[in-house]
């Protein structure tokens, strides 16, 4: 009879270490901030269009499911920190083919990442800059960034401190104006209030409560990049205590970041303005509150958000590569450090396929690029559903280890159930909204393709044999 044994049951030979560069203010200011994207300062825009205010209800559902999901993967993580985070605890809960799987699908989401961010700072340079073309900026970003996340993990936290710290401040600012506005604070300057608007504009939900299932898959993305801190906080120097702090701290961030500012902007805004979806809902707000400069003032918040959300990508998804390849699931030339113990190999692949889609972007057919883009359209919800069977059958074997579970997931196992419940019922929707439909079949082709590949590799290349100490089998 076999058994299954964790990782911190086993000697961690043959395994690459990466260095615990990570300060505690890096890692503090990177779960705060880490899912403050771009898609908060002018995404939300279409999803106010298309839902008005009651857009709130698909923040709050979708936020709700983001706080679920990072309990769950907070349990596993300070059980068993890993700089490979849910790909490593789906290896050893499910199976090998499952960390495999869902290892690659999120560094090519992540990798895709790094164009669109890339091509989006490009076009605000280049509106400040027209003589230099959009695709030269692009390509300087990247380069940039991928240079401070080759010398140390340290220079990657401290970009990512003072980025994060500016969008904090935005936001904060933002709300404080906003709540200033609405008050009638603003000399010379009157907004109408969310009753007036509601009351003149069709009510809560103008367009009828269907729109907020769209509105819902929209915003869902919004948070993708929540679960990067697992990844980060495995390189400070106290990993459990960090991560136990970040996933505590997810309530209040979703509810300030989100919520709060969604709640000023549909105060503010009217949700048939058509200019919202054209501009984005901060920028809009700014400019019904009389505000001076205010595409200025968003343009440089969306390229600090931007900047930030390309160098988190850079980083995640090296890490996530390196983790593969010291599983024997990537080529092992993705494991070597630097002599500061950086993986310069996963840094370069990963920002060299980044590279290669920002040239394919520019240069080849439109459509090839948006395929490319919808066959990780729906990754960031594998993911979530990955976590959730991972943590409904790491629970078993935590209790079975004898090892005392000191963060645990709310209500187990019902609450794991009714996450895996709603995000099967999301890709159901997807599949009948034409909107999302191509994502879902784009990357379910691309999941199988992987899939394939997984067990593929794990007959060619048993476990046993290349020293890992993730799982392992004994009479």
């Amino acid at each position: 009879m076999s058994k299954v044994i964790l990782a911190s049951q086993l000697p961690n030979q043959g395994k690459a270490s990466l260095a615990p560069g990570l300060q505690q203010r890096h890692v503090t200011m990177l779960s705060i901030a880490g899912v403050i994207g771009a898609g908060l300062f002018i995404g939300s825009g279409h999803a106010i269009a298309a839902a008005g205010p009651a857009v709130l209800l698909a923040y709050l559902i979708a936020g709700t499911l983001v706080v679920l999901v990072m309990r769950m993967l907070g349990e596993m993580a300070v059980a068993s920190p890993d700089t490979g985070s849910f790909s490593t605890y789906a290896d050893r809960a499910i199976g090998r083919w499952a960390g495999f799987t869902i290892g690659w699908l999120y560094w090519w989401f992540w990798v895709l990442v790094i164009p669109l961010e890339a091509i989006a700072a490009a076009a605000i340079l280049h509106a400040w800059l027209p003589v230099v073309d959009t695709w030269i900026f692009a390509l300087a970003v990247t380069f940039v960034l991928t240079a401070t996340n080759l010398f140390s993990v340290a220079r990657y936290g401290e970009f990512e401190f003072w980025f994060a710290l500016l969008k904090i401040l935005a936001i904060i600012a933002f709300i404080i104006l906003g709540a200033v506005a609405i008050a009638g604070g603003l000399p010379d300057r009157e907004v109408s209030g969310i009753g007036t608007l509601i009351a003149s504009n069709g009510g809560f939900a103008p367009n009828g409560y269907s729109t907020v299932i769209g509105a819902l898959l929209t915003t869902m993305f919004s948070f993708i990049g929540a679960e990067v801190v697992t990844i980060a906080a495995s390189e400070s120097k106290d990993p459990a205590r960090q991560i136990t702090r970040a996933t505590n701290s997810v309530v209040w961030r979703i509810s300030l970041f989100y919520l709060v500012s969604i709640f000023v902007v549909v105060s503010i805004v009217p949700w048939n303005d058509p200019r919202l979806p054209e501009v984005g809902s901060f920028q809009r707000a700014l400019e019904l509150m009389d505000i001076p400069y205010a595409k200025m003032i968003v343009d440089v918040v969306v390229l600090i958000a931007v900047a930030s959300c390309l160098n988190s990508a850079i980083y995640t998804s090296s890490r996530m590569v390196f983790s593969l390849a010291d599983r024997g699931d990537a080529p092992a030339l993705l494991k070597r450090t630097s002599s500061s113990q950086v993986p310069r190999a996963a840094v370069l692949a990963s920002t060299a396929v980044g590279f290669l889609t920002t040239i394919v972007n520019y240069f080849a057919p439109e459509n090839v690029f948006a395929f490319l883009l919808a066959s990780s359209g729906a990754v960031a919800l594998l993911v979530y559903l990955v976590i959730a069977v991972a943590q409904l059958r790491m629970r078993k074997q935590l209790l079975a280890s004898g090892k005392p579970i000191q963060f645990r997931m709310w209500l187990y196992p019902w609450l794991t159930w009714a996450v895996i419940l709603f995000i099967g019922g999301a890709f159901t929707s997807m599949l009948f909204l034409p909107a999302h439909r191509h994502e879902v079949l784009a990357t379910a082709l691309l999941t199988v393709l992987i899939v394939c590949l997984g067990l593929l590799n794990a007959r060619r290349k048993p476990r046993e044999k290349q020293g890992y100490a993730g799982r392992a089998a004994s009479a």
